[in-house]
């Protein structure tokens, strides 16, 4: 047990270093270019707000990937920076109207720009946002190309946030939600869920690296499908931590998903399918209530932890990592997207 937990310990450390080495080499460029963008035009009682949403922090890992990725490709990392600012602020971009449309107060361990400065503040710190990936998009070596794949990776993200509140159990008065909501859902439904409201974006980070040093499409296409696989790994770890994960370390509310009522979390959606009558009962009982409130959602915790679900999950979750690297293997050079590969099935944050 001893030699296990020092491995472990080990491969943590050595999971944590590839954030740190990347960060070391591209930081200073990706802020910088996320500054730049942003503050263009921005009155100056206006510009902090716009810059709150990137100043909470992040792991950066959308730009650390397109620059990782141009550089395996071509060696070459500085002409992949427009496109590493562009999928780091069509992130936060989402995260801005995640959080309004959730009504999240807390992301990073800050308050989200939603509570910070009000929903109508943030919907039009949102559309500041988008026209800065413009300006972004003008910069790149591919404008026309980037714009229309910007649209495509816009659009996949807003169909997997549309299909998210369609998996709901309740909670939305919308009448369009209300009228549309799923009846049911399968792994199926999930796995495209997350691939358009989570790999999209992955997938286009690794891409628009290598778009932006190579023409050539079987580099493109080896990183989008790195960067698809990858990112539904992620995004199955980030579903695991929000329901048994640390709040100091996830930055975000545990339980979160069962307080918005969901069945696109991977852990709920297993543990649907392999609870008794009266457990499966109780828990939908939960996620059917018009407000969770934190016993329910402590309680919808206990529930699942008596399952295999997070189990389960962490094996699929390790099956997109493995899918992630043979299509990493049609890359010139990969080590560093290897460790970050790892990074994303490892992480507790």
């Amino acid at each position: 047990m001893l030699v296990f937990l020092k491995f472990k310990s080990g491969l943590v450390a050595r999971v944590m270093d590839i954030l740190d080495k990347l960060t070391q080499r591209y930081g200073e460029y990706i802020e910088a270019a996320l500054s730049r963008y942003l503050s263009l035009d921005a009155a100056p009682d206006f510009k902090d707000a716009v810059l709150y949403q990137i100043s909470t922090g992040g792991k950066r890992l959308r730009p650390l990937l397109a620059l990782a990725t141009a550089e395996a490709v071509s060696g070459d990392f500085k002409p992949a920076i427009p496109a590493a600012a562009i999928v780091e602020l069509i992130h936060n971009y989402s995260l801005i109207y995640d959080d309004i449309i959730d009504r999240g107060d807390v992301r990073r361990n800050k308050p989200t720009t939603r509570k910070a400065f009000g929903d109508y503040a943030a919907i039009l710190i949102g559309i500041w946002y988008r026209e800065a990936i413009e300006e972004a998009v003008l910069e790149t070596p591919k404008p026309p190309l980037f714009a229309r794949e910007v649209a495509k990776v816009i659009k996949a993200i807003d169909e997997g946030e549309r299909l998210d509140i369609l998996f709901e159990m309740a909670g939305r008065e919308d009448p369009y939600f209300v009228e549309a909501r799923w009846r049911e859902v399968k792994l199926d439904d999930y796995i495209r869920m997350v691939s358009l409201k989570t790999g999209a974006l992955i997938a286009a980070s690794a891409k628009f690296g290598a778009m932006s040093v190579t023409d050539d499409s079987s580099l493109i296409n080896a990183a989008w499908d790195f960067g698809m696989n990858a990112g539904v790994a992620f995004q199955i770890i980030d579903d695991v931590l929000d329901i048994f994960g640390d709040p100091k370390k996830f930055g975000k509310e545990i339980g979160k998903d069962v307080k918005e009522h969901k069945r696109g979390n991977i852990v709920v959606l297993l543990g649907l399918g392999e609870l008794d009558e009266k457990r499966r009962g109780e828990l939908l009982s939960i996620l059917s209530k018009p407000a969770v409130g934190d016993a329910d959602a402590k309680r919808a915790v206990e529930i699942l932890a008596s399952t295999n679900a997070k189990e389960t999950a962490l094996r699929l979750a390790d099956e997109y990592k493995e899918k992630a690297l043979g299509a990493l293997a049609r890359l010139p050079s990969s080590k560093d997207l290897e460790e970050l590969a790892t990074f994303i099935v490892q992480r507790q944050f």
